[in-house]
């Protein structure tokens, strides 16, 4: 019986493991996928923005 209290808890860590990994790969790509590429685009779009009134003010 020492051998079951022995191999669970790595077998339990190791089925968890698997689960997050997997959890992890199914929500990269789909609708995830375009709302999170919006999302950076519109923060890239709001840096650039901010930016550039500010370099053509030092530029002229």
């Amino acid at each position: 019986m020492d051998y079951v209290s022995a191999l669970l808890p790595p077998f339990v860590m190791a089925v968890f493991f698997i689960f997050v990994i997997r959890t992890i790969v199914k929500s990269q790509g789909g609708a995830n996928k375009a709302k999170e590429d919006a999302a950076v685009d519109a923060a890239l779009a709001r840096a650039e923005g901010a930016r550039q009134p500010g370099s053509s003010a030092d530029g002229a």
